[in-house]
């Protein structure tokens, strides 16, 4: 049997059925774009609450619009379960399970491996496999190849192809979806990247195939070390501007008029979200196998690292001006997401700050109208609180952790006896006395 044609056929004639694995930020876009797109989707969860979620059409992602959700669920065209003897159904598999790392910076690779053991004991032959989940350079070789084989007694790029393509979802992009955002994909072997261009192209606008699935695990890994690298420069410039008493946000729009060679990012309490903290440490893992050190990378977790405390230290040093201390005085914080607009505070440098902050005895308090609750790190649990008046009044120093555009700025640095700004919020307000910036 010619097992490439056959799923060629089905893809071409859009009668594959794509399961799914993970219906988080990742696994839930894609499910949905697919659908729309008249592909009938299987999602596998272990969460029994996700599944009925999704199976009665009830959101729980941001960038998922929920007329969509309904429209595909009411169609049958999508439909979740937790039963993983189901797998043998699928023509297709896109694993999307979270990648995280522990204390020490170490990759968690379970949730991988877990997924290649379930793919293994129930597929079916003549299946693709693609792995979304940001990992290391030679993960779907070395990892995911051998638990397959073994598990299923099938031989890659025989029995079954395997690529890897990873995941750019940006929480909170109103411009750049799952559909509209360019597909990088590498696949094990001409057969597995010829199968994954021809599914993906029916979903995505654009693909972009690369020679193996280590160069595009290593695409991944590059968008993200740019990014920490140059958030985590802007971050120590900053305080260094702090401490000359240079406003760095004047500076940073001055250097971006220049046409070309500059790129504009700017500082924070420090870098959140699922990737940029995360996903350059992958690599640095990987490189110690081969007896490399990846210094850049290191200095900039450094750097990231030590952010949130330089916040915590600004706030003393403002309360101080006041002649207060932290101990005993309210703070409230402004936003606990990583970024502007978004329910997601996974990584979230801000709730390091209040950890801080809590540890020197400060009254933390914090509003955001996107997460109502909140566990730092630290194990501390915090509930949004209302923001009015006399709330804003009544706390010593009012925070602007997350620059959320449904705050109005002006008047609560109006009404807040001292405002500490991690994110440029009052740019353009006159408070010097008032205002102390990152």
């Amino acid at each position: 049997m010619n097992f490439k044609k056959e799923l060629l056929d089905k893809i071409k004639s859009n009668s594959e059925l794509v399961g799914i694995l993970g219906l988080g930020y990742v696994g839930l876009p894609l499910a949905v774009t697919f659908s729309r797109n008249g592909i009938n989707v299987l999602g596998f969860e272990k969460s029994d609450k996700k599944c009925d979620m999704v199976n009665t059409a009830e959101n729980y992602i941001g960038d998922v619009k929920d007329q969509d959700l309904k429209e595909v669920v009411k169609r049958g065209l999508l439909k979740a379960t937790n039963d993983f003897s189901r797998i043998k159904e699928c023509d297709v598999l896109i694993i999307c399970v979270p990648t995280p790392l522990d204390k020490f910076k170490k990759p968690d690779m379970s949730y991988i491996e877990n997924s290649c053991i379930d793919i293994g004991r129930n597929m079916k032959k003549g299946v693709f496999i693609s792995l979304e989940s940001t990992t290391y350079p030679t993960t779907t070789e070395n990892v995911m190849k051998p638990i397959i084989e073994k598990e299923s007694g099938m031989v890659c790029d025989k029995d079954f192809w395997l690529c890897f393509s990873p995941e750019r979802v940006d929480p909170g992009n109103s411009l750049y979806k799952t559909e509209n955002t360019p597909k990088v994909l590498g696949g094990l072997g001409a057969d597995a990247t010829e199968i994954g261009v021809a599914l993906y192209n029916k979903v995505i606008k654009e693909i972009h195939p690369v020679s193996s699935p280590r160069a595009a695990e290593m695409v991944k890994i590059l968008e993200n070390t740019y990014r920490l690298v140059n958030i985590s420069l802007i971050n120590e410039l900053a305080l260094l501007a702090g401490r000359l008493d240079i406003d760095i946000w004047e500076v940073i729009d001055a250097a971006k008029t220049k046409p070309f060679g500059f790129q504009a990012f700017y500082p924070g309490p420090g870098i959140g979200g699922h990737c940029i903290p995360l996903d350059p440490f992958y690599l640095e893992y990987i490189a110690k196998k081969f007896r490399f050190d990846l210094t850049m990378i290191n200095s900039a977790g450094c750097i990231d690292n030590i952010m949130p405390h330089r916040m915590s230290v600004k706030i003393n040093f403002a309360l101080n001006r006041k002649k207060k201390s932290v101990n005993g005085s309210t703070i409230l914080f402004l936003g606990v997401a990583y970024k502007p607009d978004i329910n997601d505070e996974r990584e979230s440098p801000v709730l390091k700050v209040m950890d801080e902050v809590a540890r020197k005895l400060g009254n933390v308090m914090y509003h955001d109208p996107y997460i109502p609750e909140v566990t730092t790190e630290e194990g501390r649990s915090y509930t949004s609180v209302e923001l009015n008046d006399d709330l804003i009044e009544q706390a010593d120093c009012v925070v602007f952790a997350t620059n959320h555009s449904v705050f109005n700025i002006k008047d609560i640095v109006d009404k807040a006896k001292l405002v500490v700004d991690f994110r440029n919020a009052t740019k353009g307000i006159q408070a010097p006395d008032k205002i102390f910036k990152l």
